[in-house]
């Protein structure tokens, strides 16, 4: 298994991510856990100093395999599916804006809370086809580049919009672009999915991405979540990617980071 972390690269409001800022710190720290790879939670790239990152990440041999976008929406509030089309121009020009980043970093953009939810007054289907669209204009353009998407499914309690795998699994066949694929967490799996071992082998090669955290939100290993079986039926499909932890700091950042890498390493599994 490749074991990756996520990282916000700036303070941020939102709470399931262990270490914010203090990027070479943290980096170093990450590296130190035994992890081979960082996601990224980055709210604008124009705010991060892409140099200084390529060398904080070079000293300590760690990859970017994804950024994660989702700040602009918790921070700002931009989403694809606002009533508003300024808003809606904005969230789709702040996801082109990630475009070059990933490419240079060989990162896959993901598609999580900025989908947003449905405006009152606003039917279901508009806001569907306002996200379909922005996917699809988003895609477009990361393709000139060679940058994938990952559409990540989150529980009802956080959007009306996209909860299961196979609501993701529909949408990126409406969209209809090669490099738009499914992004799972876990704990999003453990509210919507009937069986999340079912759900990720009928998703096999679509998954480019993975999150995991345990049916509290805390680190794997501090629940409920049967991991071992979870990850064999990952890693059954064929995928090869990274298995990232995103979950609440609890009992600390550090604590979490670290039983976070014993717990995924001590598996028998793969």
């Amino acid at each position: 298994m490749k074991l990756c972390l996520v990282l916000s690269t700036h303070d941020a409001q939102f709470q399931a991510v262990a270490l914010k800022g203090r990027l070479a710190d943290n980096l170093r720290k990450i590296a130190g856990w035994g992890y081979d790879s960082v996601e990224l939670a980055i709210r604008a790239p124009d705010i991060v100093d892409v140099a200084q990152l390529e060398r904080d990440l070079a000293a300590q041999d760690l990859t970017v395999p994804a950024i994660g976008t989702g700040q602009a929406w918790g921070e700002e509030r931009l989403s694809f599916t606002s009533d508003d089309p300024t808003v809606r121009l904005a969230a789709i020009e702040r996801i082109k804006s990630h475009i070059p980043l990933a490419a240079r970093l060989d990162a896959i953009i993901i598609v999580g809370l900025i989908r947003g939810v449905t405006p009152i007054g606003q039917s279901r289907q508009r806001s569907m086809i306002y996200l379909t669209e922005a996917l699809q204009e988003c895609t477009a353009v990361g393709a000139q580049y060679g940058v994938r998407f990952a559409l990540e499914p989150l529980n009802r309690y956080e959007t009306d919009l996209i909860h299961t795998a196979q609501d993701g699994l529909q949408l990126i066949e409406r969209v209809g672009a090669n490099n738009l694929g499914l992004l799972l967490d876990t704990f999003h799996m453990n509210i919507e999915e009937p069986d999340i071992e079912d759900s990720i082998v009928a998703s096999g090669e679509r998954i480019v991405h993975f999150h995991v955290a345990d049916s509290n939100r805390w680190h794997p290993g501090a629940g409920h979540l049967a991991f071992e079986s979870i990850l064999g039926a990952l890693l059954s499909t064929g995928y090869q990617g990274h298995i990232s932890g995103e979950f609440m700091p609890c009992p600390d950042a550090d604590t979490a980071a670290q039983r976070n890498i014993d717990y995924l390493q001590g598996l028998a599994i793969g």
